[in-house]
């Protein structure tokens, strides 16, 4: 991967809460808690799932960094929405969510080369590179987005 490349995936990535925060304008409670379709999340749920991963992310990303070749333990996102009240309020959710993206985000703005090569072992997928962490949580918001639009209009 480039640098422009790199630069294009980190600007993505630090656009990830203003578009959950578009996505989530004048929401409507029915459109909440509103179940797309059997076995899919709400945009409650969905607003929780992404502080989860976004804390969970930022660790890692700081773990890759700080650690040599560490151990990326995977989680079951299924358990986390039905053990970690998904119900409750989102206020806080996105709160955790735009301050782990925010912090993350100074971050990546920092690290040198030799950081952007460094890598670790994920407990689900084997090799895991900061550059792969890129990768998956600079369009990982963006798609929640669409979805909470999706089933908005469902």
């Amino acid at each position: 991967m480039d640098t422009e490349e790199r630069k294009t995936l980190i600007a993505q990535y630090k656009d990830g809460y203003a578009a959950i925060a578009e996505a989530l304008l004048k929401i409507t409670p029915e459109e909440l808690d509103a179940r797309p379709a059997p076995n899919k999340w709400t945009t409650r749920e969905i607003v929780h799932h992404l502080a989860d991963s976004e804390m969970t992310s930022a660790i890692r990303l700081r773990r890759l960094l700080a650690e040599d070749s560490p151990v990326i333990v995977g989680y079951d996102q299924e358990e986390f929405a039905r053990r970690l009240h998904y119900d409750r309020p989102i206020a806080a959710s996105l709160d955790a969510f735009k301050a782990a993206r925010a912090t993350t985000g100074e971050i990546l703005d920092r690290m040198t080369e030799e950081e952007w090569a460094r890598e670790g072992t994920h407990s689900e997928a084997g090799r895991y590179t900061v550059l792969q962490w890129l990768e998956i949580y600079a369009d990982h918001a963006h798609n929640h987005a669409m979805q909470i639009r999706a089933a908005r209009r469902a």
